[in-house]
């Protein structure tokens, strides 16, 4: 059975438009709820949310649908996404749920489900509760029906777990950190554990209203934190997105530092001290090659995987490594949590700089990139334009250009018709025309 909900990271569409009404949400909780009973009596699910309005309307809709099955339902409101992971370990639920779309406008919305592990679902397991979906489920009996209660401090639960993550003989004292909280679900959390950890905390993004989460701010535009941070003339700046699990991170004097070069800097000391698990850091296929040579250079391996965070934590996983990560500020790190935590990772870095008395600007630093290029062309449905003879060639063509000093990725987008074409290569002049030959041959083939 092919998948028609579930995307690369859970359910995801415009809210009050199909597959994000009310209806199907209801419906795919009794799915899940009926595919995650375990053969005892009190069924959990544990459900959290970011700041968007419409989480209100699909919070309520996964209620009735779990309950109708017979889960008793735990509402955790406004959390981040590893925190969800989280509690669904710690409170042993059968079942967690995330509604969120993460970076995506306040219009959007999405389900992410976590299995009794903390972990994302599987494939596999997406595309069961599919099927049961489309089949249809029969509904608990009266007396059965689960009941619901709202968990008041969840959000302190995982603000005490986020702060053991931190080294227990450091402190931030001294150090004036800017959060930019996108007005999402870390809102009230992220503020909280640096300032109990003794942080000077600047807060922006922190007043969500229903509409404004992602807008202008947070890891996608970290600009106005960047102006924060040169104005305050803060020592870091913090930029998380909508339900917290990516950051962006911004030096004293408001440059950004990515995920590559932060995964670059947490494998770097991890190595060093014997912490990173198999010598290996798991990254997507979009990494920067600096970073892989980087790595090499102090005997460290890297995995890629396709481009997803699921995808590395699922090679982590199997692989039994403990650090991975994407270049937009996903970190993954097993050993705190099960999916990207993007205040944990701030953390990590937090320690480094106290530790070292190093500025973010130097610690961040830790390879020079490879000149990239990313270009997205448009086709038309139907042909795909990548078994165009043309655009083979073109793209062999390229290769050969590059030789070793480059590489071209060339992949389909999962959710758009979208044929993203990437470069890299030491030589500006040599990517640009190659990248730009290769786009020209997609555009004449879709």
């Amino acid at each position: 059975m092919t998948r028609s909900l579930f995307g690369t990271d859970g359910v995801r569409g415009r809210a009050n438009t199909h597959p994000m009404t009310a209806e199907i949400a209801m419906r795919l909780a009794a799915a899940a709820g009926r595919y995650f009973r375990r053969d005892h009596q009190d069924h959990r699910v544990v459900i959290g949310k970011d700041t968007r309005l419409s989480g209100y309307m699909i919070e309520s809709a996964l209620q009735a649908g779990f309950t109708s099955t017979g889960m008793n339902v735990f509402l955790l409101g406004p959390v981040p996404t590893p925190a969800v992971g989280y509690l669904t370990r710690s409170m042993r639920a059968d079942v967690g749920v995330m509604i969120s779309a993460s970076h995506n406008p306040a219009s959007d919305n999405g389900i992410k489900f976590f299995g009794p592990d903390g972990f994302k679902l599987s494939d596999e397991a997406e595309t069961e509760i599919e099927r049961l979906l489309a089949k249809g489920v029969s509904l608990s009996q009266p007396e059965n029906i689960g009941r619901a209660k709202r968990i008041d401090d969840s959000g302190a639960r995982y603000v005490e777990y986020a702060k053991t993550t931190f080294p227990r003989q450091l402190r931030l004292d001294g150090l004036r950190v800017v959060i930019d909280c996108a007005n999402g679900a870390a809102h009230r959390v992220a503020p909280a554990v640096l300032w109990e950890l003794g942080a000077e905390v600047i807060r922006i993004g922190t007043d969500p209203d229903g509409f404004n989460i992602n807008d202008k701010c947070g890891s996608t535009h970290p600009e106005a934190a960047a102006q924060r941070v040169r104005e305050t003339r803060a020592d870091v700046g913090i930029c998380l997105d909508g339900d917290a699990d990516r950051l962006i991170l911004l030096d004293e004097k408001g440059q950004v530092i990515d995920g590559d070069q932060l995964m670059g800097l947490i494998a770097t000391r991890w190595a060093a001290d014997g912490r990173l698990a198999g010598n290996t850091l798991v990254a997507t296929v979009m990494s920067n090659l600096g970073l892989e040579r980087h790595l090499e250079s102090i005997g460290v391996a890297m995995e890629r995987t396709q481009v997803g965070d699921r995808y590395v934590v699922e090679k982590m996983r199997s692989e039994g490594f403990n650090l991975g990560g994407e270049q937009s500020g996903h970190l993954v790190m097993t050993d705190y949590a099960t999916t990207g935590d993007g205040l944990i990772a701030a953390l990590q870095v937090l320690a480094a700089m106290v530790e070292t008395g190093q500025k973010a600007s130097k610690l961040g630093r830790v390879f020079t990139p490879i000149p990239q290029m990313l270009s997205n062309v448009r086709f038309s449905k139907g042909a795909d334009p990548l078994e165009a003879g043309a655009v083979q060639e073109a793209i062999a063509a390229g290769e050969k250009t590059l030789g070793t000093s480059g590489r071209l990725l060339i992949r389909k987008s999962g959710t758009e018709p979208l044929i993203r074409v990437m470069g890299e290569a030491e030589n500006r002049a040599q990517l640009k025309s190659v990248v730009a030959s290769v786009v020209n041959a997609i555009e004449k083939a879709g």
